[in-house]
């Protein structure tokens, strides 16, 4: 039985809807408490908005977006501010196009209150959640050989996202549901499957490592780090069966996120939620396009009290054969118990 320290996940966690404007607008949430977010990740429904990440350690109107490999862009009229209850943005189309659809995905750190790490080979500067397993790591990667850096999670992490920000590199994936974390990895930018270069050494509970191929040298970089918390986060893998009666993917929760990734063959990063969709949930966003939001109700989920169920016979989330293997990472709305 899942039973969570977590009692309500909108605490650390909250998707939210909204519509563009065209002028400046606080988007509030409507959780049951108030949430200050730390990342905000934006996905725009229409097509040609990217889908744009920003955090409280590199400062508002920074903008980093999945959907592409470009080097951080600093733009007034993106998001403003991080807010009490939300966050403000301004009047760039890209977050905020009149009449546009927009939902964010917000997480909790540390309020934007950091601190400098020296468990690694560079001083990293971390704000971290450890109740909800989540920080932020903001670095300079060595001059020479590997960098390793302090996640501060006390545990190893389940999920690690890494990003130079000044140059055109990608984002790159490490996950618990690889079958080796040392040198598998995916990226968030692309389509690709699961591909093999050296990290330089799994994840530990202590430390994350990047060899030069993932974080260059002496280069400005972000990550975001996430470890599992029964009841609230689940990261895993799962098996498609090419079925309308799909793979059941049990998380211990009732989600209000999902994302998943084939990893055997070439797929889109697939993102529900609980905002723009009730079941059939069938409203999906690929957080590595800017094409329009999707709505086939051939291509859909059930978010159920303690999971997921597949109700579809997609490539991008539930493809026949026993090759057929998928990551995800999910995020609670209620816990089960």
């Amino acid at each position: 039985m899942a039973y969570t320290s977590i009692d309500d996940p909108s605490a650390h966690f909250q998707a939210e809807e909204y519509t563009g404007t065209g002028s400046t607008q606080s988007v509030g949430n409507g959780g049951n408490s108030n949430l200050k977010p730390d990342l905000v990740w934006i996905g725009g429904k229409a097509s040609g908005d990217n889908n744009s990440l920003f955090d409280s350690s590199r400062g508002a109107t920074k903008e980093l977006v999945s959907s592409g490999t470009n080097a951080e862009a600093t733009d007034a009229q993106l998001l403003t501010q991080f807010d009490t209850d939300g966050f403000t943005v301004g009047t760039n189309g890209g977050v905020n196009g009149s009449g546009d659809g927009y939902v964010a995905w917000q997480w909790k750190a540390n309020g934007g209150t950091t601190s400098s790490n020296t468990d690694g080979n560079v001083t990293n500067t971390l704000q971290v959640n450890t109740t909800a397993g989540f920080s932020i790591s903001t670095f300079t990667s060595a001059s020479s050989g590997n960098t390793t850096i302090g996640h501060g999670l006390g545990v190893t992490p389940a999920m690690f996202i890494v990003k130079t920000r000044t140059h055109d590199y990608g984002w790159w994936i490490n996950h618990k549901g690889l079958s080796n974390q040392s040198d598998q990895y995916l990226g968030l930018a692309s389509s690709g499957d699961v591909a093999t270069v050296s990290w330089g050494a799994a994840p530990t509970s202590t430390l994350i490592t990047f060899t030069s191929a993932f974080a260059g040298n002496s280069l400005s970089q972000i990550c975001y780090a996430f470890a599992e918390i029964q009841g609230y986060s689940k990261f895993g893998k799962y098996t498609g069966n090419g079925n309308a009666n799909g793979t059941f993917v049990y998380t211990g929760f009732k989600p209000a996120f999902f994302m998943s990734k084939r990893t055997d063959n070439t797929s889109n990063w697939l993102i529900f939620d609980i905002e723009r969709s009730v079941n059939l949930n069938d409203n999906y966003i690929y957080a590595n396009s800017d094409s329009n939001e999707g709505t086939s109700t051939t291509q859909g989920v059930d978010f159920l009290s303690n999971g997921v169920k597949m109700r579809n016979t997609y490539n991008d989330a539930n493809a026949s054969g026993y090759s057929a293997k998928y990551i995800y990472m999910a995020f609670a709305e209620n816990p089960f118990v």
